[in-house]
This record gives structure tokens, C-alpha cells and sequence, in this order.
């Protein structure tokens, strides 16, 4: 069967800090991380990126591992993915976050998939790429995954219902310029007239003029104001640069 974006969302859902192929770390950042120079690959070494350019490109068969390579490097790989996650997450108050997107990340999700569903064929490759590339911002966006997060069930039921159209709720502001809002979940259907989901796939398109100020050093707040949940911050030092390495 080929991958669809739908048949993955079930993955998003998990718990957090479950084994699963979002395995987004809940907290707030730590500070700058390395995540070493070099991601090494089957065929080539994919440099650190330095100006943002690598973390642009789209994902090929030659950036990826094959499965027996993937096993045997699993646990270090997936902890330097860790690591640089750390500061691509936005917390949103107490029940929300965002989630910021990158090739590394996508590249993750993709290892993941491949080795959960023992995928070995070219055209089956080929269906995961097609998946999770449109997630990997293209140097004037910033693309993200935004879960609401409550962790008892009921709780998050009642939540939902309250929240629907929370994902339209949520902005980005670079200093100076006017708040951006999303586009959000492009063709996916993620909401009834009952509720909403927890998870939502979300763009932020900026202005060229953005884009440069937040390359210069200009402070980025993000936030939702939906009726029912308000939140605003301020991004700390190391997630403002890391998301600066994702515009030209």
C-alpha cells in the first residue's frame, strides 16, 4: 500500500516519549546542542548545514540508510536527532506545542517508517520520500507539526471540543513585522464539526524582508489566540537561530 499523509498521522498521535516515528521530547530548550559535524550516508556525507542550505533540500534515496545500516546506528543517530529537536520545539502554554520541521528530522521519520515497516524496495523508498518532503521548508517558510497535548484522555476529548479551529489560531511575529499566520493541514481534513485533532500540520510563509531580519538576529515570538486557549513566547536564543538555519 502506498504511504499517504493520512496513513501516517496515526504516528503523529502517539504518546510522547513513545518509540514511535514523531518522537518529539516534551520540555523546553537547554541551550545549543551539536549535533556533530557531519550526518554520515550510504553513499555521501550531507555536511553540517552552515547557512540554512541543506536543511532546504529535499530527501533522496542516497541520503538514506539501508535498514541493516540503519539497525546497527540506530541508537546513535536517533540520539543526535534528539538533541537538535530539542531546539525546534515551541511549548505554547501547558497543553500545546509546535514543532519544527527540517531534513534531519524528516530524514528520521522516514529511517523510522522504513525500518517499523521493513521497507526495502525502491518504489516503497520512493512513497515515504513523497510523504515527508513536503514537510522540509523550502527557505522562505517554516513548516511544523502542532500537537495539543493533554495527557488524560478525557481531558483531551473535553479539549478538542472546545478547540476547534485552534490550528488557525496560531501566529509567528518577527520583530518589527505584522504576526503570520498558518496555512494549515493544506488537503488533510483534520477537523469535525465536533472537535478538532491533536495534531496539525502547519506552514508559516514569510516575506523576503522577514526572512532577513530573522537572519540578522531578530527576535521571533509565536502564540495562539483561539478564544478558548492563549499563549504567547518569546523563542529562546538557540531555537530563534536553529530556525534561522531554515531560511535563505
Amino acid at each position: 500500500m502506498a504511504a499517504t499523509p493520512n496513513t501516517r498521522w496515526a504516528y503523529c498521535a502517539r504518546p510522547m516519549g513513545s518509540d514511535s516515528p514523531m518522537d518529539h521530547p516534551a520540555g523546553p530548550a537547554v541551550g545549543p546542542t551539536e549535533v556533530g559535524p557531519t550526518i554520515q550516508t550510504n553513499t555521501r556525507t550531507r555536511e553540517k548545514p552552515v547557512n540554512g542550505e541543506e536543511l532546504m533540500s529535499k530527501l533522496s534515496h542516497h541520503d538514506l540508510y539501508s535498514l541493516e545500516e540503519y539497525s546497527n546506528m540506530r541508537g546513535e543517530f536517533r540520539g543526535k536527532v534528539m538533541e537538535h529537536k530539542k531546539n525546534r520545539r515551541v511549548p505554547l502554554g501547558e497543553h500545546a506545542a509546535l514543532y519544527f520541521e527540517d531534513a534531519l528530522t524528516m530524514q528520521y521519520q522516514i529511517q523510522e517508517m522504513l525500518r517499523i515497516e521493513r521497507i526495502f524496495e525502491h518504489q516503497g523508498i520512493q512513497d515515504e520520500l513523497d510523504v515527508y518532503n513536503p514537510l522540509i521548508p523550502d527557505g522562505m517558510n517554516w513548516k511544523a507539526t502542532f500537537m495539543v497535548e493533554y495527557e488524560d484522555p478525557q481531558e483531551r476529548h473535553q479539549a478538542l471540543a472546545r478547540l476547534i479551529g485552534i490550528e488557525r489560531a496560531l501566529w509567528v511575529a518577527v520583530e518589527g513585522f505584522a504576526k503570520v499566520r498558518p496555512i494549515a493541514n493544506e488537503d488533510l481534513e483534520r477537523e469535525t464539526e465536533e472537535k478538532t485533532a491533536s495534531v496539525h500540520f502547519v506552514r508559516f510563509e514569510l516575506t523576503p524582508e522577514m526572512a532577513a531580519a530573522v537572519k540578522q538576529g531578530a527576535t521571533i515570538k509565536a502564540g495562539i489566540d483561539h478564544p478558548h486557549y492563549q499563549a504567547e513566547i518569546t523563542l529562546e536564543e538557540p531555537i530563534r537561530a536553529s530556525l534561522a538555519g531554515d531560511l535563505h
